[in-house]
């Protein structure tokens, strides 16, 4: 069983940077895919970035694109999401999941999801 926690979140003022980690427990050995999802009050989950933990290969959404890094580690925390140019429309819970295959945006390629962290931008 994998379990997966993520830290870092908070409050920082637009154009801040922030950095969440995905942390995993249990049998983590055998994912390929990590994925990061974002959802704002009142509105559905979306898809933020997602990475190939086998190959490095990335993707993310057009709204973070050239703002938002995603990385993986080779130790427990699974990876990273690096967050720059921070936007008030940036503001949600942030999940990271796990899967046992790398399905990129798809959310119903994800088996494991952590709770979730918040993520204010506020001045």
């Amino acid at each position: 069983q994998v379990q997966l926690v993520e830290s870092g979140g908070g409050l920082v003022q637009p154009g801040g940077s922030q950095r969440l980690a995905c942390a995993a427990s249990g049998r983590a050995g055998s994912l390929q895919g990590l994925g990061w999802f974002r959802q704002a009050p009142g509105k559905e989950r979306v898809f933020v970035a997602s990475i190939n933990l086998m190959s490095g290969t990335t993707y993310y959404a057009d709204s973070v694109k050239g703002r938002f890094t995603i990385s993986r580690d080779g130790a427990e925390n699974l990876g990273y999401l690096q967050m720059n140019s921070l936007m008030p429309e940036d503001t949600a819970v942030y999940y990271c999941a796990a899967g046992r295959a790398y399905t990129g945006a798809y959310s119903g390629g994800y088996q494991f999801w952590g709770r979730g962290t918040q993520v204010t931008v506020s001045s």
